[in-house]
């Protein structure tokens, strides 16, 4: 008997195995692929898209749109079967896939696309660093870069540099750009961090050579001399000094020789005596100025006469005689 109940429970199992059905759980659907699927060489950081740059674009399951192109100049991307451009200037890549799954639906290509785009290279960030430096180059602005970093990737400060250097970056949304002066030696001292400007491209990075000026005439060593940091420095005591001091017979006035813009050529005169003796305030020269001080034949003549009466070769064996020109 209970051999027999227990024979018809198994049968009875076995029916409802037979007749009941299998229930899957629902497929996974492929998300497409991912920015490291479509370009594995890519190790491009996340940035703004600009006019030039390179972007890959996947459309899972239409490869008739999935493609590499070119951001135009004007900022926009074109794809075969859409109508009107789509812009992505200004885009972060997630951004831009939104735009172009928005346009494709928009003119009823796709019902629902799943769109991917990731940077393949960047040519809307360029800086351009220039002047004396040791090997002048244009590189894209990628991820964190400053303007040590720019220096750095020229190759260093040429011994000719100045004492400024000259950035020059676009200005917002306008035309216009924006100038800023950074002092070559505080920038690499690092006392004011925030002279080490952060570089997002567009920037002209210019070095000037440094700018001289001519000391000439009676003097000990005329020559070239650099201009002096800060400028406020170049005056016309200290230009003597580099120059080693007056000669013998120097003249108690000077003059400076200054060119401006148009080329136009001025003589100012510098009351010399008056400046060495404090009773005038000390000139600033300019760069490219020059400093003459002539000659004074009223002291050479003196200076020979006591030379051929004494029969002493050398004044400063004798006497000093100072005579005013």
């Amino acid at each position: 008997m209970h051999r027999f109940l227990l024979s018809a429970i198994c049968l009875s199992l076995l029916a409802v195995g037979a007749n009941a059905q299998v229930v899957s759980p629902p497929p996974v659907p492929y998300p497409g692929p991912t920015a490291a699927e479509q370009n594995p060489l890519t190790n491009l950081p996340i940035q703004r898209l600009g006019p030039e740059d390179l972007i890959s674009l996947s459309v899972y399951d239409s490869p008739e749109f999935s493609r590499t192109v070119r951001v135009a100049t004007n900022g926009t991307i074109r794809l075969p079967m859409l109508k009107a451009p789509v812009q992505v200037q200004g885009l972060l890549p997630d951004e831009a896939a939104t735009a172009v799954s928005d346009a494709l639906k928009k003119e009823q290509l796709l019902v629902d696309p799943f769109v991917t785009v990731s940077v393949s290279e960047y040519h809307s960030r360029p800086v351009n660093v220039a002047g004396a430096v040791k090997n002048p180059v244009i590189f894209q602005a990628i991820g964190n870069v400053t303007l040590l970093d720019a220096l750095s990737r020229a190759g260093g400060l040429a011994d000719t540099a100045g004492p400024t250097i000259i950035v020059t970056r676009p200005n917002g949304s306008t035309d216009t750009q924006s100038v800023q002066r950074i002092p070559t030696k505080t920038l690499l001292a690092g006392t004011e961090p925030e002279l080490n400007l952060k570089l997002t491209g567009g920037e002209e990075i210019r070095v000037p050579t440094m700018e001289n000026i001519i000391v000439q005439g009676n003097v000990s060593k005329p020559g070239v001399y650099p201009v002096l940091d800060p400028l406020s420095l170049n005056t016309v005591t200290n230009a003597i000094a580099q120059a080693q001091g007056l000669a013998q017979y120097a003249s108690h006035k000077a003059f400076i020789y200054r060119v401006d813009d148009q080329g136009v050529r001025h003589t100012i005169p510098v009351p010399l005596w008056d400046i060495l003796q404090r009773r005038k305030p000390d000139m600033i020269l300019q760069a490219r100025d020059t400093l003459y001080i002539p000659d004074s034949p009223p002291r050479r003549i003196a200076q020979n006469t006591i030379n051929s009466v004494t029969g002493v070769a050398g004044s400063a064996a004798v006497a000093t005689i100072y005579v005013l020109k």
